[in-house]
């Protein structure tokens, strides 16, 4: 009966061990780092803190929705196109004093302002407009400042 076998089998099963308490010494270094200053009711305490922010931000993040949403509406109904046209509508005297100007949200409603300039006078027109035409007859100039 030869020991060698045997031998080469105690050496192998040596290395394993030394393999294995190195792995394990391994762990428990990043596992004490982990820990570094906690024990397991405070590490409990930080795992539920966390739980807590993070509810506390989806709580935070469904406001800012709700917000944005309603922010979109206003918007949506503000003014976003203005144009101003000058114009003489007097060719026999004067010059490009009179002028039209749209205001309009994004659908196209809103209103059209004239005013029209000669020497004696200044008259000031508004025409309501829904869907860029208006129930009032629009002059060319504002056809003009309504055009997208």
């Amino acid at each position: 009966m030869s020991w060698e076998p045997q031998i080469i089998t105690l050496y192998l099963f040596g290395a394993a061990m030394i393999i294995l308490l190195a792995v394990v010494f391994i762990l428990e270094r990043k596992i004490a780092k982990l820990l570094k200053g906690k024990n397991a009711s405070s590490l409990e305490e930080v795992i539920n803190s966390l739980g807590r922010d993070v509810k506390d931000v989806e709580q935070v993040n469904d406001l800012i929705k709700k917000h944005l949403t309603a922010m979109e509406e206003r918007l949506h109904r503000s003014i976003q196109h203005v144009k101003t046209i000058r114009f003489n509508p007097f060719r026999d005297q004067g010059s490009n004093q009179s002028f039209t100007t749209a205001f309009l949200d994004e659908d196209g409603n809103g209103v059209v302002i004239s005013s029209l300039y000669s020497r004696d006078r200044v008259s000031i027109y508004a025409k309501p407009v829904n869907r860029y035409t208006s129930t009032y007859e629009l002059s060319e100039e504002e056809k003009a400042a309504l055009e997208r």
